[in-house]
C-alpha cells in the first residue's frame, strides 16, 4: 500500500507530501519530498505537518482536535523515508498528551510533543485584532525567481504587510512580513496546512539585514486557536499570516507569527527560535 492509499482520497500535492502510513502500532513511515526545501534542507513547517499527521493517527480521535505542537529539530533529513515513532503518554478526560520522535536511518531528526482536545467550557475573548489587508483577489502572486528555493514554488503568497526580500531596497525599521497565504494547489485548509504555514512566509528578518542569511528552525511551537477545517471552509480559501521577529542575538532570532481567517478569526499563533547563518557569496 502507496503512503498515498494509506490516508484513503488523496487530491493534493501537500496531502500526498504529507502522508503516513503505519508500520505497526505507534509507528508511522513517511517520504520527505525535494519539493519542500529550503537552503539545503526541507522547510521546518512541512516536517511539523508530517509528524502532526502522525500524532493525529495515533491520537486516533477526531473530537480531540490539536490545541498545541512544539517541534525540535535536532538533524535535517536528506529526501526519501523517515519514521515517526509516537507515544501517547496520557489519555486524560479531555485532553491527550502525545510525544514523537523522528527517525531517518537511525538518525534522529527530530523531537515533538503535541496535546490534542475536546471543545471545553470557558470565557471566550480575543484582544488581538487581524491586520489592516485588501482582499486577496486585489493583490498579484508574490512572484518566484530562478533562485528561489522549492518550497517557494508550494504556496501561494499575496504581500501585504513588510517586502519581499531585495538588493535594491534598502532595509526596513521593523522585522515584519506577512499576507495572504494558501497551498498553490488549493485544498481546505486542515491542522497539518496551519502548522506548514506557520513556517512558509518569507523570515521577516531579511526585511532588515542586508547581507543573505540561512535560518534553520531550532525549535517550533504551534498553538491552535480552533478546531479545523473551520466551519464553511471553501477549498480556495486565504489565510492572513503575519510574522514579526523583535529580537536577534548571538546568532538566533524568534519569530512570532498569527494566523487570521478572511472572517477575522484568529485561527492560530506561533514563535519559533532560528539559527542565523551569513550565506557566503561571490
Amino acid at each position: 500500500m502507496t503512503l498515498a492509499a494509506s490516508v484513503g482520497l488523496v487530491t493534493t500535492r501537500f496531502q500526498r507530501d504529507t502522508a503516513v502510513a503505519q508500520i505497526e502500532e505507534g509507528r508511522f513511515q513517511a517520504n520527505v519530498d525535494r519539493g519542500w526545501w529550503v537552503v539545503g534542507r526541507p522547510n521546518g513547517g512541512y516536517l511539523a505537518a508530517i509528524i502532526l499527521r502522525a500524532l493525529t493517527e495515533a491520537v486516533g480521535d477526531p473530537a480531540r482536535a490539536p490545541r498545541s505542537l512544539t517541534v525540535h529539530y535536532t538533524s535535517p533529513p536528506h529526501e526519501g523515508g523517515i519514521v515517526v515513532a509516537t507515544v501517547i503518554e496520557r489519555i486524560g478526560r479531555s485532553v491527550t498528551s502525545c510525544s514523537a520522535r523522528v527517525y531517518q536511518e537511525e538518525r534522529l531528526v527530530a523531537t515533538a510533543m503535541a496535546a490534542f482536545s475536546l471543545v471545553r467550557s470557558g470565557p471566550e475573548f480575543c484582544d488581538l485584532t487581524p491586520p489592516d489587508a485588501p482582499s486577496p483577489e486585489k493583490l498579484p502572486r508574490a512572484p518566484t525567481f530562478p533562485d528561489s528555493p522549492p518550497v517557494v514554488d508550494r504556496w501561494d503568497m499575496r504581500w501585504t504587510m513588510g517586502r519581499p526580500p531585495s538588493p535594491d531596497v534598502a532595509p526596513g525599521r521593523e522585522a515584519v512580513a506577512g499576507g495572504w497565504i494558501r497551498l498553490e494547489e488549493p485544498q481546505v485548509i486542515d491542522a497539518p496546512a496551519v502548522a506548514a504555514i506557520m513556517d512558509a512566509w518569507t523570515p521577516p528578518v531579511f526585511s532588515r539585514a542586508r547581507e543573505p542569511l540561512a535560518l534553520p528552525t531550532v525549535d517550533l511551537t504551534v498553538h491552535f486557536r480552533t478546531s479545523l477545517p473551520l466551519p464553511g471552509a471553501e477549498v480556495d480559501d486565504f489565510l492572513l499570516a503575519v510574522f514579526r521577529t523583535n529580537a536577534a542575538a548571538e546568532g538566533f532570532i524568534e519569530e512570532d507569527g498569527e494566523v487570521w481567517s478572511a472572517s477575522g478569526r484568529l485561527v492560530a499563533q506561533s514563535r519559533q527560535l532560528a539559527v542565523v547563518i551569513p550565506l557566503v557569496t561571490d
